[in-house]
């Protein structure tokens, strides 16, 4: 609870060969044995997660994969399993080993690397047992790359890579602001929580808790009501607020107790341009007009809750397009990392707010959508929507959607 959210750490991957020391590099960079290291090869056999702070830059999240020249059926889904990674990385390690030449893995990495614009890096390891060669010198500069020499084992050259090429490349990781924008320094904002089942106990939800972390960034007053208490609220202040914010399941309620003139949106619909492209939903939204009646509707999760009573993605949003759209729409749900590759069958995609995720992986899945031609939106301007709001809910972004959807 006290350390920085791993969707908004940037996500740094290790990628190579089976015992190239992808493993050691990790614990290397950490300075601390958090990755296991056996000479036999295969000892990583899934995607491993694991936050730290990174000195100089701070808090991230370093993945260490599967090798990419694993064998079998079972290594084969290994491998998937690695290049799967790849939609969530903001930084790529490329590990490799002072050889002649690239292995077609490598080569195929770093031709998705490019293809999909993933900054990366090219690391030598093992370099105190060989110098790199010159014919593997000559080939990465083919893909305009220069290699960096280092050696996990030894320790020779990590330092400076860690704290001087890496920061380089990660200068530019901004996830931009939420809320700040939006507002200006003295600005009252009132954000309307409303505690229900689906709220942890103890606790409030995570993009909640990141808006007002981004609001006192901001010097903003955030003031923090449930719904129930909103009236008393806006009574008792002697300005009016600058913005309302509201959970997306309030929305209805809150429209009718906002005063004219006072703009509001909701934290769905904040975390649609935080964590995804806010044009790329409201796309979505205006494909609507054109839902067929027997519409197949994807439900993507990015994390993997366990359903409650009325859950807004299993139960409320289906209920609510069924209402709107005729009731021979039918649904299908994706939970954590899955997301189908072959989106053929689908007329729609609602993807959730994606608090538990980054958003390169978001990206990467519109970017999925895109390829396909399917429209893909998320549950805040969906509801908005579906409550007849939503122009309200994007006019603090001076944005819109087309009428008759």
């Amino acid at each position: 609870m006290d350390a920085a959210p791993r969707g908004i750490r940037p996500h740094i991957a290790i990628f190579g060969r089976r015992n190239v020391g992808k493993s050691s590099l990790i614990n290397a960079l950490a300075d601390q044995p958090l990755a296991i290291v056996f000479d036999t090869p295969g000892t990583t056999t899934d995607p491993v997660y694991k936050n730290m702070e990174l000195l100089p830059f701070g808090p991230v999240v370093l993945i260490d994969t599967p090798g990419l020249d694993d064998i079998g059926d079972l290594g084969r889904m290994r491998v998937e399993a690695s290049h799967a990674v790849l939609k969530k990385t903001d930084l790529a390690l490329v590990v490799l080993e002072p050889r002649e030449k690239l292995d077609v893995c490598e080569r195929d990495l770093l031709n998705a690397l490019k293809a999909a614009r993933t900054p990366y890096l090219v690391i030598v390891n093992k370099t105190d047992i060989e110098a790199i060669p010159d014919s593997l010198r000559n080939e990465l500069a083919v893909f305009g790359e220069i290699p960096y020499p280092l050696s996990s084992l030894k320790g020779t050259g990590v330092c400076d890579f860690r704290g001087k090429i890496m920061q380089e490349k990660l200068k530019d990781f901004d996830t931009g602001p939420i809320i700040g924008d939006l507002v200006k320094p003295g600005d009252v904002v009132i954000l309307v929580v409303p505690i229900d089942l689906a709220a942890p106990k103890g606790r409030i939800i995570l993009p909640q808790v990141q808006t007002i972390r981004d609001l006192l960034d901001s010097d903003c007053i955030t003031v923090t009501v449930k719904e129930s208490e909103l009236r008393s609220a806006i009574d008792v202040l002697r300005v009016k607020p600058a913005l309302v914010v509201t959970d997306s399941q309030a929305f209805a309620e809150v429209a009718a107790i906002v005063p004219k003139g006072v703009p509001f949106t909701g934290f769905s619909v904040l975390f649609a341009r935080y964590k995804g492209d806010l044009k790329a939903f409201i796309d979505g939204i205006n494909s609507l007009a054109r839902l067929p009646v027997d519409a197949n509707i994807l439900i993507a999760e990015s994390c993997t809750h366990h359903q409650v009573a009325d859950d807004i993605g299993r139960i409320k949003i289906p209920r609510w397009m069924r209402q709107k759209y005729g009731e021979g729409l039918q649904f299908t749900y994706s939970q954590g990392i899955s997301f189908p590759g072959n989106l053929s069958e689908y007329n729609l995609v609602v993807h959730c707010g994606a608090c538990m995720t980054n958003r390169r992986a978001v990206l990467a899945r519109i970017a999925t959508c895109r390829e396909a031609g399917v429209p893909i939106t998320n549950y805040g301007l969906l509801i908005a929507h579906m409550h007849g709001i939503l122009g309200e809910a994007l006019r603090p972004f001076g944005l819109s959607v087309e009428q008759n959807t």
